[in-house]
């Protein structure tokens, strides 16, 4: 009969003796330990890390243990499923043999995959970047196709502007005041304006007086204005 509490307890002693710095147990009934796992730098430096967690159940390992991805860095979701998968994998195949070793060893070869993938990924994000300014720059060049939709919505919008142009300007002007009148046009309008120079005057106080006195005697002169002779100057020039 199989001792699993006892092939248990054997393989923890030497997945702590393997890992020493990235083991940590975190529970002795049922046992559970988590196990960080760091791929080798790639070529710019980065990494990319996993933290395992993994209990035993009470027929480990004749049946798989219990695993879950505890926490990542620079993992994409893709990338943790893929993990779960492998694990899944790796599991089945070696039920009956204590297996956390090799589960964990797929994993950081897992890992280190995914390194060299992200200059591909770098490379193909670049790539990627730069077709889609190559098709800005033809757009910009060549400019839109005109088809019967996309000009009758550009008319709809067009015509939009311009009302809303000329209610723009129309309440410009209401508010500014009057619209700007000729000489002429406010003549027309305002029949007031033919006594405004006199009103002007007398609110002024520039009424004009006439000496009535200068014009007594002008009905004693004797004007022949019929006759040719006749000089208005030469009668200035008689009294001299």
């Amino acid at each position: 009969m199989t001792d699993y509490a006892e092939e248990q307890r054997n393989e923890l002693e030497a997945i702590e003796s393997i890992y020493p710095d990235s083991f940590t147990v975190l529970s002795d009934d049922p046992t559970s330990f988590t196990i960080t796992v760091t791929s080798d730098a790639g070529e710019n430096g980065e990494i990319v890390e996993a933290t395992l967690k993994f209990t035993y159940i009470e027929k480990y390992p004749d049946e798989p243990p219990l695993w879950e991805i505890h926490s990542q860095e620079n993992l994409e979701d893709s990338d943790v499923e893929d993990i779960l998968t492998l694990l899944q994998q790796q599991a089945e195949e070696n039920l009956g043999m204590v297996m956390i070793f090799t589960l964990v060893t797929a994993v950081q070869e897992k890992l280190n995959e995914i390194v060299d993938l992200m200059k591909n990924r770098r490379e193909e994000e670049k790539r990627r970047k730069e077709e889609e300014a190559e098709e800005a720059e033809k757009v910009l060049f060549q400019g839109t196709v005109v088809t019967i939709e996309n000009f009758l919505l550009w008319k709809a919008r067009f015509e939009l502007e311009v009302t809303e142009l000329r209610k723009r300007r129309q309440k410009e002007e209401e508010q500014g005041g009057k619209l700007k009148l000729t000489g002429k046009q406010l003549f027309e309008t305002d029949h007031n304006l033919d006594t405004s120079d006199i009103q002007f005057l007398e609110e002024a106080g520039n009424n004009v007086e006439v000496d009535e006195s200068l014009f007594q005697d002008i009905e004693d002169l004797d004007l022949d204005e019929d006759d040719p002779d006749f000089d208005p100057l030469e009668m200035g020039s008689d009294e001299d």
